[in-house]
């Protein structure tokens, strides 16, 4: 095998869809992860939102997944639902699926791309010069490539190797979280609020295990938790332990949020957990650090590739530092808002009536579900920064979806005027251009119909970079600026 160009620490759901998009992209990559398999602990993560089921789908897999789980017309906030029947997507609402269940997906994608994955390589040390990354694993092995990239969750040895700040907000409150077994039959099960916090009891698909959050009586923990703690949470919450034992995963969790001061230092670059965490409100880890896997993927092997300078990979920083930063804002409030408190209860009753009128429910359901985030890519046409549609199109070879024009990971220039191949022809073949016709109305999440463009420019991660404003000068700068300098041969 020859080296690779890009090693992802941690195979988790950012690791495997960031390893994805640069084989897509034909980039050598290499994934250590420190488990010795790739079999998840415990149910973890549980539910895939539209945005991210629109990214896979823009993959081809979406159905795979969508396959293996179950569809919810509905995304949460604070424990008020929000229905997404109306919302501009192919997928309104939330797939319930387990995380064990999305990686198990996501690796049998990268062993159909040839991708390899090495279980059982823990990393000890990281430096960097100017042309390269040494990363050191355990057992003396010492690897020497162009750029690494931490995906190796909120106690990332990476980030922590990399010296890169972490700041954020210290916990206020704690939580246990477990999936074991148990011989005691639960009276309720379901979400419990007392003045300590909330509590939650599930059992496990084949009813054999029995699936615990409660909230702690202090948020000042920081050793691994044992069982004999979650037995005495579970005594004082519910009067029982159920008899629980043989616990598959046991874990701790705070409300604490940090963020890293920067996503990218030279040749290393984090995402997912690695550079951003929160408590699980709302459902965001996950779909986040997928999110910036896709935003990534594309950018780093233009640059290996030569065809875009090294300072597009700045953009994967100032593109979603800010979307991890609204997600740690929501997630705050959401905890905030969980409180048992006559006051909190009070504000929380309130939120529900403002949330219950169709245009605050359509707001929050976009933003919670992906769907409204937008890049600050320039003045223009309203779809400008934002995801494209993925609207019913006619072209050549007939009727054809926006997503499957996306399968190959290219950008893909939509021109609907018939003006605009001619100047894209210099980009070709790295960049596809399709004559089509569109009959659907252009419909944004949470700001409604526009009027449609006469070209687009949409980017491998499915945003426009351009909107058939200022014509040949536009398009020429925007193909510059993210598909790299035009080929000057034949």
């Amino acid at each position: 095998m020859r080296e690779p160009a890009v090693l992802v620490i941690g195979a988790g759901p950012s690791g495997l869809m960031l390893a994805g998009e640069l084989a897509l992209a034909g980039i050598d990559v290499l994934v250590l992860e420190r488990r010795s398999d790739q079999v998840l602990m415990g149910a973890r993560a549980g539910g895939l939102h539209a945005r991210t089921l629109e990214l896979l789908e823009q993959r081809g897999i979406a159905d795979r997944f969508v396959a293996a789980g179950t569809m919810h017309p509905a995304v949460g906030f604070a424990g008020v639902s929000l229905g997404m029947h109306d919302c501009p997507t192919r997928f309104p609402g939330v797939l319930a699926l387990w995380q064990v269940h999305i990686e198990r997906l996501l690796a049998e994608w990268l062993r159909e791309l040839q991708v390899p994955i090495r279980y059982g390589a823990e990393l000890v040390d990281l430096v960097q010069d100017d042309d390269a990354a040494v990363v050191t694993l355990r057992d003396g092995e010492r690897l020497r490539v162009p750029y690494v990239v931490g995906c190796d969750g909120g106690r990332s040895t990476v980030r922590r190797l990399a010296r890169i700040e972490f700041p954020g907000t210290a916990p206020t409150t704690s939580n246990l979280i477990a999936e074991a077994r148990f011989t005691e039959e639960p009276t309720t099960l379901g979400i419990h609020r007392d003045a300590q916090g909330i509590h939650s009891l599930a059992k496990s698909e084949d009813g054999a295990h029995l699936r615990v959050l409660v909230t702690e009586p202090r948020a000042d923990a920081t050793s691994a938790p044992t069982l004999e703690e979650l037995r005495a949470v579970l005594h004082a919450v519910y009067g029982s332990d159920f008899g629980i034992h043989d616990p598959t995963w046991l874990s701790r969790f705070t409300d604490a949020t940090r963020q890293a001061a920067q996503y990218r230092d030279r040749r290393i670059l984090l995402a997912g957990d690695a550079a951003h965490i929160h408590p699980p409100d709302g459902g965001h880890g996950l779909q986040t650090g997928v999110h910036d896997a896709v935003n990534l993927g594309w950018k780093l092997a233009q640059v290996l590739q030569q065809r875009s300078p090294d300072s597009l990979l700045d953009t994967y920083h100032a593109e979603r530092h800010p979307v991890a930063a609204w997600v740690l804002k929501n997630t705050m409030a959401s905890v905030l808002l969980r409180r048992a408190d006559a006051q909190t209860q009070a504000l929380r009753e309130t939120m529900a009536d403002m949330l219950g009128t169709d245009a605050a429910r359509r707001w929050l359901a976009a933003q919670m579900a992906g769907l409204d985030i937008r890049y600050d890519l320039g003045e223009g046409h309203p779809v400008r920064g934002r995801r494209m549609p993925d609207l019913d199109l006619e072209t050549a070879e007939g009727p054809r979806r926006v997503a499957e024009l996306l399968r190959s990971a290219k950008p893909v220039l939509l021109d609907f005027a018939g003006a605009y191949a001619p100047i894209a022809a210099a980009w070709s073949p790295r960049l596809r251009v399709c004559r089509a016709s569109c009959d659907s109305e252009w419909v944004l999440p949470a700001v409604g119909p526009v009027a449609a463009p006469t070209a687009v420019l949409i980017r491998p991660d499915g945003y426009v970079a351009w909107a058939g404003e200022d014509h040949e000068l536009g398009v020429r700068s925007a193909l510059e600026r993210w598909c790299g300098m035009a080929r000057t041969g034949p």
